[in-house]
């Protein structure tokens, strides 16, 4: 396994726990996990950032860091991995993700603006 596939991998096991933490109750833990994972997730989208040949790889890093980065609320972090991811030649369906993360992240950025804070259901529901 490369180190790029190791790192993706224990950010999406901390992904996973922190989804596992979010089902048992365990509030104060999920926000550490998605941190952690997020954090691993920006390791691996950086290290193949500048290799536009690395398709679908490099936009799907990117992608996932970037979901990771709205469920941390980094939504200026998130924009950037977009444009990043964007401006590559991504398949069309990470595409097609990638702007509906773009749709997702300005529209909580319109409600931020306006003083409108989402219950977690209700940021569920945007995100779905």
């Amino acid at each position: 396994m490369s180190k790029l596939q190791e790192i993706h991998k224990k950010a999406m096991d901390l992904a996973e726990q922190a989804d596992l933490a979010k089902l048992r109750g365990h509030t104060e833990q999920v926000q550490d996990f998605l941190r952690q994972a997020l954090s691993l997730e920006l390791e691996a989208a950086h290290m193949i950032a500048d290799d536009l040949a690395a398709e679908p790889t490099r936009s799907v890093l990117h992608r996932s860091a970037a979901s990771l980065a709205i469920e941390c609320d980094e939504l200026q972090t998130a924009e950037k991995l977009i444009a990043r991811a964007l401006a590559g030649s991504p398949p069309s369906d990470v595409e097609e993700e990638l702007k509906d993360l773009f749709l997702q992240i300005n529209v909580l950025n319109y409600l931020n603006r306006q003083g409108i804070e989402l219950t977690e259901s209700q940021r569920q529901c945007l995100a779905s």
